[in-house]
């Protein structure tokens, strides 16, 4: 079918993982900041060229790094047990989304404030979009009056990662703290 890649060979899809899985290893035991394609390479005992091959370049390896805990992290709230998947009203959901995403956030943060697109295109984030589409839809469906897609990017940018390290790591916050001002947030804009 057209638009459809072809499925990985068998030896590719495994050096892939053996990759991820020397990234992984580096950013656990240096950080983030350390993770270079040429590190990489070396980790797998492969040629660096195999590593940009791959990737791309290392904003690439790094949203590759992250692939799996976002689709993991998307379907709890698509089709996950309630509160934070369907069966529960929308506020409750709306309520969970927003500290079921602090807390992707928080255990993600060092790779997603690596890999954050420049300032023009930060906005234009996959991961951002389908956020905004799911309030949007949870706004919809608890009531909310007004313009529904406005109010969920003002709420989505409550779920700002660069916000999150700001709050917590520069003003001393608690995940705690953004907890709580979510659901005050949420109650605020559903008046629930």
């Amino acid at each position: 079918m057209a638009g459809q890649t072809p499925p990985m060979r068998a030896d590719a899809a495994r050096n892939r993982t053996r990759l991820l899985e020397a990234a992984a290893r580096l950013v656990a035991e240096r950080g983030a900041e350390c993770l270079t394609m040429e590190a990489v390479a070396a980790a797998a005992s492969v040629g660096k060229g195999t590593v940009f091959r791959r990737f791309g370049d290392r904003t690439g390896l790094i949203m590759a790094l992250l692939d799996r805990s976002e689709r993991l992290y998307q379907e709890s709230f698509l089709s996950g047990p309630p509160p934070l998947g369907p069966g529960a009203p929308p506020v409750r959901r709306l309520e969970a989304f927003g500290v079921a995403t602090l807390r992707h956030l928080a255990a993600h943060r060092e790779l997603l404030l690596t890999a954050e697109p420049e300032a023009c295109r930060r906005l234009d984030f996959a991961p951002r979009h389908a956020r905004i589409a799911h309030v949007t839809a949870l706004l919809r469906e608890a009531g909310v009056d007004g313009d529904t897609e406005l109010l969920a990017e003002a709420l989505v940018s409550y779920l700002d990662v660069a916000l999150l390290h700001h709050l917590t790591e520069r003003r001393g916050m608690s995940l705690d703290r953004l907890e709580a001002g979510w659901h005050d947030l949420v109650a605020r804009v559903t008046r629930d």
